[in-house]
């Protein structure tokens, strides 16, 4: 399930960051259940390390917007 970055455009930083945890939490135990048993679907730690690369982005976006506001 790839997330939809517009629906975490409006939620708070500290959402999107909790959010980004638990996906980091996901991809670890995908990585630990693929070397203890067999996982059915081989592709979710790529679209997981995807989801988590697109809410880097998202909260980088978010820190550098902060920064141009505060500079200016």
């Amino acid at each position: 399930m790839a997330i939809k970055l517009k629906d975490y455009t409006d939620k708070s930083t500290d959402a999107v960051e909790k959010e980004l945890a638990d996906l980091q939490r996901k991809l670890f135990d995908l990585r630990v259940q693929g070397v203890i048993e067999k996982v059915e679907d081989t592709s979710l730690p790529k679209k997981t390390r995807r989801d988590i690369a697109r809410l880097k982005t998202l909260l980088r976006q978010r820190e550098l917007a902060a920064d141009t506001t505060a500079t200016a």
